[in-house]
C-alpha cells in the first residue's frame, strides 16, 4: 500500500469517526443542562412543558399586540415567521382558486401581521401548535442526540438497575387453561414483547429519566434508571398489573371537560395528571387521556375524554383480536370473546346501543367506538377510520389483554451520584495517568519514534471512543479499565515494529530500507497477539455479561484501533519524514546512529 492510500485510508477513518462522535460532542459539550434536564425527562414531561410553554408564549404575542401592533419580532421568532408566509401564501392560493384578489401579503411581518395570518376557527390552536412543535422539536432533537451519543452506565452516572423475572411459564399454564394456545413459543415471545411494551409505558408514564429497558435472556427484564429513583416508588410500578377494560364515555361530561380544557388548559391537571377541579365532571366519572402512535410508534395524546368509573368488561375476557376489512372496504378490527364475557356484552350493548364505548388501556384510551346494536354472540367488530397500523396496534392491545405475565424483582442495586462522579474522576485520572506514562516511556525511550507512538495512541483512543458512540454503547467503570488495559496493550505493537527497525539499522540498511523490512517482519508477530486477544475478547462480550460484557467490548474495539494505528498511521509518519521532509537518519533509541 502506497503513502497516498494510506493517507486516504486516515482521512476517511478520521472523517468516518468525527460523524460518530460528533452527535456525543454536540450534548455533552454543547446542549446546555437545563435543556438535557428536559431532553432525559418522560414524553408526558416534554409534551406537557411545550404545551405550557406555548400557551405562555401566546398570551405574551398577544399582550405585545395589544400593545404595538407593529412591533416586529426578534430572530427567535424567525419559526413563527416562516409559518406566516406559510399561511399568506395557502391565503393567496384560495383567493385565486376562487377568481378574487387575494390580500397582499405584508412587506413587514409585524406581530399583529403575523397572529392575523392564522384564521378561522381554529386560529389560536394552529398558532399553539405551531409554537408548541417549535419547543417539542427542540427537545426531541436534543434527545435524538442523547440516544446516539455515548451513555455513561450506572456506575459512572448513578442511578438504579434491576433484574425482573417474568414467569411464562405461569401464563403460559393460565392461558392454557382457557384453551386456546395454539403456538407455545410465539405465545412466550408475545407475553414477553407485552411485558416490556407495559413496563416502558408505566415508567416512562411517572416520568423516571430515559429508562433503558431491554430483554436479558428469555425470560428476564434489565431495567436501568439513570438519576435518583425512588426504589419502593418504582417496585410499585414494576410489580402492577396492566389493566385493560371496556368503559361507557359519558359525551355530555366529555364535551363540558372539552369547554372547560380550552380555557384552562395551562391549570386544569396538578404535577400528578389528576384534576385541580374534580367538580369539572360527575362523581362517578373520570378523565383519561385518548391517545395514538404517531410517526415514531410512541403513545402521543391527542385529546381527552371522560368514562365512567364503572367498567363494562374486563379485558382478561378477550381471546382473539384480528383486522380485516369490513364490506364498504373500510379497515375493522375484529375480537372474540369468551362464554362468560359473551354473556356481560351482550347485557351492556344491549342496554346501551347508541353510546360509546372506550376501550381503555393502563389509564390510556386506544381506541373508542359507537355501539350500533346489541352483540349478543361475542363476536365484536370495531369499525372506524383506521389507518392500517392503528388498526394493527389495536390488534396488539387486544391480544395481549389477557397475557397477565406474573413479573418478580430478583435484583435491585443503587448508585449514588455522588459515587457516580467519583468514580469517573478516578476512572478519567487512571486514564490520564496510564496514558501519560506509557507516551512518556516511548517518548523517552524511544526519542523520535517514540513520537509516532504518541499520536498513533492518541488517535486509537479517538477512534475507540467514536466506535463507542457509533455503536450506542454505554461506558462503564468496566469499559474504562478495558481502555486503559489497551492503552498498555495498543504500544506492544509500536515497541515490535521499532525494535524490527533497530534490527534492520543494525544490519547496516538505510532508513527507508530499514523502515520497511521492520513493518514487513513485525506484521504477523503483531496480527497473531492481536488476534488471540480479539478472540478472547469476543468470547468474553458474547458469553460474559454486565461489567465483564463491557470490559470485553472495549477491549476488542481497543484491539481494532490500535493495529490500525500502529500498522497504518505510524507507517505513514514515517514515510512522510523520510520522502517528504527527507530525514536520512531514524530517531529510535539512543544507541542507534
Amino acid at each position: 500500500m502506497n503513502k497516498r492510500s494510506r493517507f486516504i485510508i486516515i482521512l476517511v477513518v478520521l472523517a468516518v469517526c468525527f460523524a460518530f462522535l460528533w452527535p456525543s460532542i454536540v450534548w455533552y459539550a454543547r446542549t446546555p443542562k437545563d435543556q438535557q434536564n428536559r431532553a432525559l425527562g418522560s414524553l408526558e414531561k416534554i409534551k406537557d412543558y411545550s404545551t405550557l410553554k406555548a400557551s405562555k408564549e401566546l398570551d405574551k404575542l398577544m399582550e405585545l399586540a395589544n400593545e404595538n401592533p407593529d412591533a416586529e419580532l426578534d430572530p427567535s421568532y424567525e419559526y413563527l415567521v416562516k409559518a406566516a408566509k406559510k399561511n399568506f401564501k395557502a391565503t393567496a392560493k384560495a383567493y385565486k382558486a376562487l377568481g378574487q384578489k387575494a390580500p397582499e401579503t405584508p412587506s413587514v411581518m409585524t406581530v399583529s401581521a403575523i397572529l392575523n395570518s392564522f384564521t378561522g376557527s381554529s386560529a389560536k390552536d394552529d398558532i399553539l401548535k405551531v409554537i408548541e412543535g417549535k419547543y417539542r422539536d427542540e427537545i426531541l432533537d436534543a434527545k435524538n442526540r442523547y440516544n446516539s451519543s455515548v451513555k455513561l452506565g450506572l456506575d459512572l452516572s448513578g442511578g438504579m438497575n434491576i433484574i425482573v423475572h417474568a414467569d411464562l411459564d405461569s401464563a403460559l399454564a393460565a392461558q392454557k387453561a382457557k384453551g386456546d394456545v395454539t403456538d407455545e413459543v410465539e405465545f412466550k415471545k408475545n407475553a414477553m414483547a407485552q411485558a416490556i411494551e407495559t413496563l416502558t409505558g408505566r415508567i416512562d408514564k411517572f416520568g423516571l429519566t430515559s429508562p433503558v429497558i431491554r430483554q436479558q435472556g428469555e425470560d428476564r427484564i434489565s431495567i436501568e434508571i439513570p438519576g435518583q429513583a425512588d426504589g419502593e416508588s418504582v417496585n410499585t410500578i414494576i410489580m402492577g398489573k396492566g389493566v385493560l377494560n371496556f368503559r361507557l364515555v359519558d359525551t355530555e361530561a366529555t364535551n363540558n371537560f372539552a369547554s372547560y380544557y380550552a380555557q384552562n388548559r395551562a391549570e386544569a391537571f396538578n404535577s400528578d395528571g389528576k384534576l385541580k377541579d374534580s367538580s369539572v365532571i360527575p362523581d362517578d366519572c373520570e378523565v383519561f387521556g385518548v391517545y395514538r402512535k404517531d410517526d415514531y410508534g410512541l403513545d402521543e395524546r391527542t385529546g381527552y375524554v371522560v368514562v365512567k368509573k364503572e367498567v363494562a368488561l374486563d379485558g382478561s375476557h378477550v381471546k382473539t383480536a384480528n383486522v380485516s376489512t369490513s364490506r364498504t372496504g373500510e379497515t375493522e378490527v375484529t375480537f372474540l370473546l369468551d362464554a362468560e364475557g359473551a354473556e356481560i356484552f351482550a347485557k351492556f350493548t344491549g342496554a346501551h346501543v347508541g353510546e360509546r364505548l372506550a376501550i381503555v388501556s393502563d389509564e390510556k384510551v386506544k381506541s373508542d367506538a359507537v355501539i350500533k346494536s346489541a352483540i349478543p354472540d361475542g363476536q365484536v367488530a370495531l369499525t372506524g377510520s383506521f389507518s392500517n397500523e392503528e388498526a394493527l396496534n389495536l390488534q396488539k392491545v387486544l391480544r395481549t389483554a389477557s397475557l397477565e405475565v406474573p413479573l418478580e424483582v430478583e435484583s435491585q442495586q443503587s448508585v449514588g451520584s455522588s459515587l457516580g462522579e467519583q468514580a469517573i474522576q478516578q476512572g478519567l485520572k487512571a486514564l490520564a495517568v496510564g496514558l501519560a506514562a506509557v507516551l512518556g516511556f516511548m517518548l523517552i525511550f524511544y526519542l523520535g519514534a517514540g513520537f509516532n507512538a504518541i499520536v498513533a495512541q492518541i488517535l486509537n483512543m479517538y477512534i475507540m471512543f467514536s466506535v463507542l458512540s457509533a455503536f450506542n454503547l454505554t461506558l462503564t467503570l468496566s469499559s474504562v479499565a478495558g481502555m486503559i488495559l489497551t492503552v498498555g496493550m495498543s504500544v506492544d505493537a509500536n515497541v515490535i515494529i521499532f525494535e524490527r527497525i533497530k534490527e534492520e539499522l543494525a544490519n547496516g540498511k538505510s532508513r527507508a530500507a530499514a523502515i520497511a523490512a521492520g513493518f514487513d517482519n513485525a506484521f504477523w508477530a503483531i496480527m497473531d497477539s492481536n488476534i488471540t486477544t480479539f478472540i478472547a475478547a469476543a468470547f468474553l462480550s458474547k458469553l460474559g455479561t454486565g461489567s465483564i460484557q463491557g470490559f470485553a467490548v472495549s477491549l476488542a474495539i481497543g484491539v481494532c484501533s490500535s493495529v490500525f494505528t500502529a500498522l497504518v498511521v505510524s507507517r505513514l509518519m514515517f514515510d512522510f519524514n523520510t520522502d517528504v521532509v527527507g530525514q536520512k537518519k531514524v530517531s529510535i533509541g539512543w544507541r542507534v546512529k
